[in-house]
């Protein structure tokens, strides 16, 4: 009888899987990471220096998702170091701000390098940020949305008043979902300032990830450069230096989803 209950308490199957996420400087790629992470947000974040890492968990009904997540600096200075934050990643996010249109020029060229360059079947997610400076009636299309956040260095409030002159969205809900059914990419509009749709971005592409992904990749998610930076340690405030290009890695790990 011990044996047949111990039996249907089994822990859920957990994967670790490499996601990294790209786009132009203060677009709120950091400011998604730290609501996803520690569900807080903050107005005047410092703008990433090389890049970040941090761990979080995804409860799915059948198995548990442990994110490794390489939030890149934006900054053109370091967009060569970009491959070796993106080699051997399972998923993607591809962040651009609502109220920029080069942001999404920018994105659409991180999709490009990342189906040319990355792992074969990685999941890329595509998400516009700052829907908070835009009027909701604005949103053109049905893609998911909600309330969007902010900065990746210190850029905007993101304050709202009503009326349709505080509309600041140069970017259609349509044209960008349109763009991500082409390239098969999922899509979302999210808010790191309110938390909404955030981790719903991380669920679906816990989601999506196929099984064989997941079975290759139990475990070893992170290659030989990320076990070196972080000491074996995680789920501490420990900030090291990678050793060539410089890159700041903040290890903190928690559970979401």
């Amino acid at each position: 009888m011990a044996n047949t209950a111990g039996a249907g308490n089994q822990p859920k199957p957990s994967s670790s899987v490499k996601l990294v996420l790209l786009g132009e400087a203060a677009v709120g790629k950091s400011s998604l990471v730290l609501r996803f992470v520690n569900n807080d947000f903050q107005e005047n974040k410092e703008p990433t220096i090389g890049a970040a890492f941090l761990t979080q968990k995804c409860n799915l009904p059948n198995r548990t998702i442990k994110f490794e997540i390489w939030d890149t600096a934006g900054q053109e200075r370091f967009a060569s170091l970009a491959p070796m934050y993106y080699r051997n990643a399972q998923s993607a996010l591809v962040v651009y701000d609502l109220t920029k249109p080069s942001s999404l020029t920018k994105a659409k060229h991180w999709v490009a390098e990342l189906q040319r360059q990355a792992s074969p079947g990685i999941v890329i997610a595509l998400v516009g940020n700052k829907l908070d400076l835009t009027n909701p009636s604005s949103s053109t299309g049905d893609a998911t949305s909600a309330i969007s956040g902010e900065e990746d260095g210190a850029e905007g409030t993101g304050n709202v008043e009503e009326g349709d002159e505080a509309d600041a969205r140069k970017i259609s809900t349509a044209e960008a979902k349109a763009y991500a059914e082409e390239e098969s990419l999922l899509f979302f509009e999210t808010s790191a300032k309110t938390g909404a749709n955030v981790s719903e971005v991380f669920t679906a592409i816990a989601n999506a990830i196929p099984e064989t992904s997941l079975r290759g990749a139990r475990g070893a998610a992170s290659d030989a450069a990320t076990q070196a930076a972080l000491g074996g340690r995680r789920g501490d405030d420990s900030r090291v230096n990678l050793t060539g290009p410089r890159a700041e890695v903040g290890a903190k790990e928690g559970c979401a989803c």
